[in-house]
């Protein structure tokens, strides 16, 4: 037990360090926990914290599920729908793009069918953390163009609970009858947990009402991890539970408090999760797969280029308005290590793990320096003339 202990204690505090470190130069920390987890795992010459990840296996599908019950805290169908059109096909547009542009990726590499879905989801989907940071750490929460990221947010958190929900049962490698079962049950579990979250509310609110924080944590804590615990055993994954038991507490009166008091538990046990994939991350299968990584990071950026500019002009902004638009999205992270967990749980390519993260560890990184400095981007679309000047 004390092994474990030291363990446990050495990969929070080696995190939490280099974490700090790269907060001095701006950095988000989702790469830097992940860096923490290869320089101190087991395929790293010098100190080894854990020696086999699958010691941490439970606490990082806890933090995977604080991930997505915090999500599924803020998601808000109101929100979209009060967005109007253009948020709808600003979001539409970038999805598309994306995903398109992330499962033709796929299939170009030479992956199969299961493998270029997973790169799809990988590749088109923003990182929700890092992109809210930047907004604020920028200072563009009241710039013109700030609406449309954040619906553009809400609409892929909205599709990545309905792919999650048809993803899972695919990448297990079920087919025929048996496939169609799972994904119409996966569908099933998603609606009665909708239905709960719209007409349920009261009465989950009224079974986790507590004036006591202590209480109420213990409590909402039960609701995330039962509800992950049986989408999990229904084989429709851990982490569409949890986001939709998020949207269930999100309806409730206590839904402000239990943002507050979740807060603190998400960074812990996140930190581990992306400690935890950084353990399973060997340097050494960077050379095989960086050639790729390479083509996908050069593919992102001008997808999400195109979706900036698709943006932009759906606001009449002008191109400084569509440079934003298209750094702030670029970041990967939590969505997509998510989606490689799932995939080297299913035993896909052992590829895809090394691939995913490295493209967002690099991404995750390379989105907050360009997005602090968009004139150059924006002289580029000016200068071909992609979006027309405001006055």
């Amino acid at each position: 037990m004390g092994n474990s202990l030291i363990a446990l204690g050495g990969a929070f505090l080696a995190a939490g360090l280099l974490a700090r470190a790269g907060r001095r130069f701006g950095l988000p920390t989702i790469p830097l926990f992940m860096a923490a987890g290869i320089v101190f795992g087991p395929n790293t010459p010098g100190i080894s914290l854990v020696d086999h990840p699958e010691d941490l296996e439970l606490l990082a599908a806890l933090g995977l599920v604080l991930l997505l019950f915090h999500l599924g805290l803020e998601f808000s169908l109101d929100d979209l729908a009060a967005g109007g059109k253009p948020l709808a096909i600003a979001g539409a547009t970038y999805l598309a793009l994306n995903l398109t542009g992330g499962l033709v990726f796929g299939f170009a590499v030479g992956w199969g069918t299961r493998e270029a879905l997973v790169i799809a989801g990988a590749v088109g989907i923003s990182s929700s953390a890092i992109v809210t940071k930047l907004l604020v750490e920028l200072r563009r929460l009241a710039n013109p163009e700030t609406r449309l990221i954040l619906g553009i947010i809400v609409v892929e958190d909205l599709f990545l609970a309905l792919y999650l929900a048809v993803l899972s049962p695919v990448i297990s490698g079920t087919s025929g009858l048996r496939a169609v079962r799972d994904v119409a049950i996966a569908f099933l579990f998603v609606l009665v947990v909708v239905v709960i979250a719209r007409k349920g509310s009261a009465v989950v609110g009224k079974l986790l009402a507590t004036p006591d924080d202590e209480l109420l944590t213990v409590s909402f804590l039960g609701v995330a991890i039962l509800t992950a615990g049986v989408a999990e055993e229904l084989g429709v994954s851990d982490a569409i539970g949890a986001f939709l038991a998020g949207t269930i507490v999100a309806a409730t009166i206590v839904a402000p408090r239990v943002e507050r008091l979740v807060l603190p538990l998400r960074d812990a046990f996140a930190a581990v999760f992306f400690f935890a994939f950084g353990l399973s991350l060997d340097p050494g299968d960077a050379t095989d797969v960086l050639p790729v990584v390479v083509a996908a990071v050069m593919l992102s950026f001008v997808l999400n280029t195109l979706a900036g500019v698709a943006a932009a002009r759906l606001i009449k902004q002008g191109p400084q308005a569509a440079a934003r638009i298209s750094l702030t999205v670029l970041a990967r992270g939590e969505f997509s290590l998510i989606l490689a967990s799932l995939a080297a749980a299913a035993g896909l390519d052992p590829r895809i793990t090394p691939f995913v993260g490295l493209y967002v560890f690099i991404l995750a990184i390379a989105s907050p320096v360009l997005a602090s400095r968009p004139n150059w981007l924006a002289r580029v679309i000016s200068a071909i003339n992609l979006v027309p000047a405001t006055r």
